[in-house]
C-alpha cells in the first residue's frame, strides 16, 4: 500500500459505488491481508502509524492485549501469525469519515475462529485497530437457524421432558457430575457469565451466598436508583423491556436478574457459600468446599472464577475514639434507609456515589446530615453525561442511527487506554463549560471538585481506581442549597456523641455511615484460597497510569480482568453492568476453548508489580 493519502470525501467513479472512505478501507485490508498470507510481519507493521495501536481480545493471543507502536505489533505477529493464520479481512459496513479519520467494522477469520474489528486509518495508516473473537468454529452457539429442536419426533418410552431434563441437571451437577466452571458470586457478572457459557455448552455452577438472585441489589440503601441510563445496562441475549425506566430502582433490578437466571436455565446454587478452595495438582483441578443451605459439599471444577463484584470487603477506617461513640454507626454497605431519622445528627463520611446517595436518604427521613468530604470528588450531573458522554453510543438516539448494544461496546473498547484519556477530555472540557454556574456553586459551598488528574473525567477514574466520583441525581442541590451540610477534612477521632475533624470542628453526631468504599478484589482471593495465591496474581485493576491509587509501571489492561491470570485456571470477572455484559463474552470463549481442548497459547501474559 502507498503512502498517498485518501481524500474520505471523493465522488465515487461512475463504475465504482464506494465511497472514498470504503475504498481507504478495502484498499487497507486488502493489504494487510496479503501481508499476513505471506508471513511479512514487517510489511504488516509498516501498515500501522508509528505509534499506532492494536489491542486484541483473544483472537490473536489469546489474552486481553495492547499491543502500542510497530516494534510491538511485529514481535507479537511474528510470536503468533503462523498458529493464528488469518484471513479473510472484509469490511463489514460502509465507513465512516470525520475529521482526517477514517473508520469502519470489518470481519475477518482464524484457523479456530471467527473475528470482528474496528479499524481508523490516518493518512493511509492504521491509528487503532481492535480485533475481537466472536464464536469458535466447529463450537459455535446453537441459536438462530442452529438452535435445538426442543423435542425429538420419534416418541419412546424413554423421551424425557424439558422439565424432567433441567430437573435431572440440577440433581446431578455437583454431585455425581462435576461442572467444568465454578463461579463464585451470583451478581450481574456472574449471571451474565454463566449465560453465555450455558449457551456454550459449558457445565457451569453458580455459588451465590445470599438466599435469591438479585440480593445484592435488594440489600443495597431503598433508594438506590442505576446511575448508568438503560441502554448501558443490558444483560447478554435478553436486554430490558423498551419501556423500562431510563434509570431503574435497585429492587427492579434484582427482579429481573431473578428471573433472568431461571429463564436462561443457570444452574444457581443460591443460599450457598465459598468457605475455601485450593487447587489439586495431581487431578488438575480445583477442590472448593461450599455450604449449600447446611449442606458442606466439594465441587471439582477444572475452571474457578471470582465474580464477586469490583471490589473487595467494606472499608471501615478504624478512627480513636469508636469504640466510644453511643449512637449507631455502620458502614454504607450495610445501610438500608429503614427507620426512624427524623431529628436524628447524621455525619456521612465519605463524597463520592454512596455517600450522595444516603445523604439524601437521610435528609428525606428529616435528619440533619452533614457530609464530610476528605478528598477531592468529580462530579457530573446525570443529563450531561447522558448527553454529552454515553448519548453518543447508549441511547434511543444512537440506536435510531444504527449504533446497537454490540457496536456500542465495540466502539468504547475500540479506544486503548493510552488515548482514552484524551478522547474522553473534550467531552469533560463540554461539561464543564455546558454546567459551569452548577459547579461555581458546589465551590461556593466549599466542595472539592476535580475532573481527574489529567481532566479525563469520570470513566477514565473509574478506570484507574474505581472510585471517586458521583453521578448527580440530585443530592448536589441539597448541598449547594445547604439542606446537607458539608464538612472537609480527615477525621481525628470519634467522641461519644461526635466527630471530630482535623482542624478541630466538632460535628455532633447520633448516627455515623461509612461511604469509605471498599478494598481490593484481591482480598476475595487471599480470604478463600490463600495469601500466596492472592499475591501470585497481584493487584486488580488499573492498568498503570500512575496516578492515585493506580501505581506504574503501564500496563496497558486492566489488571487480571476477563483473562488468564498468573494463576492457571483462575480467573477474575467484574465491573459495572456494561463491563460485565461485554467482557463476558471473552472469558466464555477463553473457558470454552480449554474445554474443547482447543490450544490457546497466551501472548503476554501480564506481569505482577503490585500485590495487595
Amino acid at each position: 500500500m502507498t503512502d498517498t493519502k485518501i481524500n474520505p470525501t471523493e465522488t465515487a467513479d461512475s463504475g465504482d459505488p464506494r465511497s472514498g472512505a470504503d475504498k481507504a478501507i478495502d484498499s487497507w485490508l486488502a493489504e494487510f491481508d496479503s501481508a499476513l498470507a505471506a508471513n511479512d510481519v514487517g510489511r504488516a507493521a509498516e501498515l500501522f502509524e508509528a505509534d499506532g495501536f492494536w489491542r486484541d481480545f483473544v483472537a490473536f493471543t489469546w489474552n486481553l492485549k495492547t499491543m502500542e507502536g510497530r516494534d510491538d505489533i511485529r514481535d507479537m505477529l511474528t510470536s503468533r501469525l503462523a498458529d493464528v493464520r488469518p484471513r479473510n479481512w472484509r469490511r463489514d459496513d460502509p465507513a465512516n469519515a470525520d475529521s482526517g479519520v477514517i473508520d469502519g467494522w470489518v470481519t475477518f477469520e482464524t484457523e479456530v475462529a471467527r473475528g470482528w474489528a474496528h479499524l481508523r486509518l490516518r493518512d493511509g495508516k492504521a491509528w487503532t485497530l481492535l480485533t475481537t473473537m466472536q464464536e469458535l468454529k466447529r463450537f459455535e452457539e446453537r441459536k438462530g437457524r442452529a438452535r435445538d429442536k426442543g423435542v425429538d419426533h420419534v416418541i419412546t418410552r424413554e423421551r424425557k421432558t424439558w422439565l424432567e431434563r433441567r430437573r435431572e441437571v440440577e440433581e446431578t451437577l455437583g454431585y455425581s457430575e462435576q461442572p467444568y466452571v465454578v463461579i463464585i458470586g451470583g451478581g450481574q457478572g456472574g449471571i451474565g457469565l454463566a449465560a453465555r457459557l450455558k449457551r456454550a455448552g459449558v457445565p457451569t455452577i453458580v455459588v451465590e451466598r445470599n438466599e435469591r438472585a438479585g440480593d445484592s441489589w435488594r440489600k443495597r440503601y431503598k433508594s438506590l436508583h442505576l446511575h448508568d441510563p438503560v441502554w448501558y445496562d443490558h444483560m447478554p441475549y435478553l436486554p430490558f423491556p423498551d419501556d423500562w425506566p431510563v434509570f431503574p430502582s435497585k429492587d427492579k433490578v434484582g427482579d429481573w436478574l431473578e428471573h433472568y437466571a431461571d429463564i436462561m436455565e443457570l444452574n444457581y446454587w443460591s443460599g450457598t457459600e465459598c468457605v475455601g478452595a485450593e487447587f489439586d495438582e495431581a487431578a488438575g483441578t480445583w477442590k472448593v468446599r461450599v455450604n449449600r443451605r447446611g449442606e458442606d459439599i466439594e465441587l471439582r471444577p477444572t475452571q474457578l472464577v471470582f465474580a464477586l463484584g469490583v471490589s473487595g470487603y467494606p472499608n471501615t477506617p478504624s478512627f480513636p475514639g469508636a469504640d466510644s461513640f453511643a449512637g449507631q454507626q455502620c458502614h454504607s454497605s450495610e445501610f438500608t434507609g429503614e427507620g426512624d431519622y427524623e431529628g436524628k445528627r447524621a455525619v456521612v463520611i465519605g463524597s463520592n456515589n454512596s455517600a450522595h446517595d444516603i445523604c439524601a436518604t437521610l435528609w428525606q427521613k428529616g435528619a440533619d446530615v452533614t457530609m464530610v468530604q476528605r478528598s477531592s470528588t468529580h462530579i457530573s450531573r446525570s443529563e450531561s453525561l447522558m448527553d454529552l458522554g454515553l448519548g453518543p453510543l447508549y441511547s434511543e438516539e444512537a440506536l435510531a442511527n444504527g449504533v446497537t448494544t454490540e457496536k456500542a461496546d465495540m466502539l468504547f473498547a475500540s479506544w486503548p487506554y493510552a488515548l482514552l484519556p484524551n478522547a474522553q477530555k473534550p467531552v469533560y472540557d463540554a461539561m464543564a463549560e455546558r454546567d459551569a454556574e452548577f459547579y461555581q456553586q458546589l465551590r461556593d459551598v466549599g466542595f472539592d471538585l476535580d475532573f481527574g488528574e489529567d481532566g479525563s473525567g469520570l470513566f477514565v477514574k473509574y478506570l484507574r481506581r474505581g472510585s471517586g466520583y458521583y453521578i448527580d441525581v440530585g443530592a448536589s442541590q441539597l448541598l449547594i442549597d445547604r439542606e446537607v451540610a458539608l464538612a472537609s477534612g480527615q477525621v481525628e477521632r470519634i467522641e461519644s456523641d461526635a466527630v471530630v475533624l482535623d482542624d478541630g470542628t466538632r460535628l455532633p453526631a447520633d448516627l455515623i455511615v461509612y461511604a469509605t468504599g471498599y478494598g481490593s478484589m484481591n482480598q476475595w482471593l487471599t480470604d478463600i484460597i490463600s495469601p500466596e495465591v492472592a499475591d501470585r496474581v497481584g493487584k486488580v485493576w488499573g492498568f498503570g497510569s500512575d496516578t492515585k491509587r493506580d501505581p506504574g509501571p503501564w500496563e496497558g489492561e486492566l489488571r487480571n480482568m476477563w483473562k488468564p491470570t498468573n494463576v492457571e485456571q483462575l480467573w477474575i470477572h467484574g465491573g459495572n453492568l456494561h463491563q460485565s455484559r461485554h467482557y463476558s463474552k471473552y472469558l466464555a470463549l477463553q473457558l470454552k476453548a480449554r474445554m474443547e481442548g482447543i490450544s490457546t497459547p497466551v501472548y503476554g501474559l501480564q506481569e505482577v508489580h503490585h500485590t495487595e
